[in-house]
């Protein structure tokens, strides 16, 4: 009987394992490091990406490197956004062109999924098809619902062949008013620096794009 209380405040049951307990744990570790980037106020520097009603920016921060911040307003309320993002992310890859699989691995209770992404094949091949496991953790703040995801460190699948496993792209959370923040820390792994720098926020623009393609698409359930 009795339970573990979970980060948000509601009672974990104590039929999930350590490992169980552990994605949790990251999942609100993750959500802490995105607030506290986004907490930040000052160092943001704009970034060129034509052709986007996003802006995007970017910042040297201590411990993290160069991160990049997206941000954008959607006239959609914020349960849509979670309904997307979170509970329909295994339909991700049919709106989201540089994705071509996302399943959801395992639940731990109505807040922490761990998934496995494989993207699509770049034009040109110019940083090869990657995959990852990642946790995806909603957090709760009095009106806001917060939605992040991170590289597991325990990950329950062997890497796919032809793909090369990497760290997570995103943490990510829309606020309560239609306004959807992105923070994006480049992931760990062989692609050079200069690459990602250059590829990031092309990359936090096409996926705004299509994910305001696929909200306004008049047969959008």
């Amino acid at each position: 009987a009795g339970g573990c209380p979970d980060p948000d405040g509601d009672d974990i049951p104590s039929r999930f394992s350590s490992v169980d307990l552990s994605y949790v744990t990251q999942g609100e570790t993750a959500l802490q490091r995105a607030l506290g980037i986004l907490q930040q106020h000052t160092g943001w520097q704009a970034e060129t990406v034509p052709d986007t009603r996003a802006t995007v920016s970017s910042a040297g921060l201590p411990g993290l490197g160069k991160v990049f911040r997206a941000e954008v307003v959607l006239a959609v309320p914020v349960a849509q956004l979670y309904h997307e993002l979170f509970e329909r992310i295994e339909q991700m890859p049919q709106w989201n062109p540089a994705l071509s699989q996302v399943k959801v691995l395992q639940r731990v209770g109505t807040d922490t999924l761990v998934t496995h992404e494989v993207t699509a094949p770049s034009p040109g091949n110019l940083v090869g098809q990657r995959d990852f496991v990642s946790v995806r953790h909603r957090g709760r703040r009095e009106t806001a619902v917060y939605l992040v995801g991170t590289a597991t460190h325990a990950e329950p699948l062997p890497s796919q062949e032809g793909c090369i496993r990497t760290g997570s792209l995103w943490d990510g959370h829309p606020k309560p008013s239609p306004t959807a923040f992105g923070v994006f820390s480049p992931p760990k792994g062989w692609i050079p620096t200069s690459v990602l720098h250059r590829l990031l926020p092309r990359s936090q623009a096409d996926f705004i794009k299509h994910l305001r393609r696929h909200l306004s698409a008049p047969l959008h359930p």
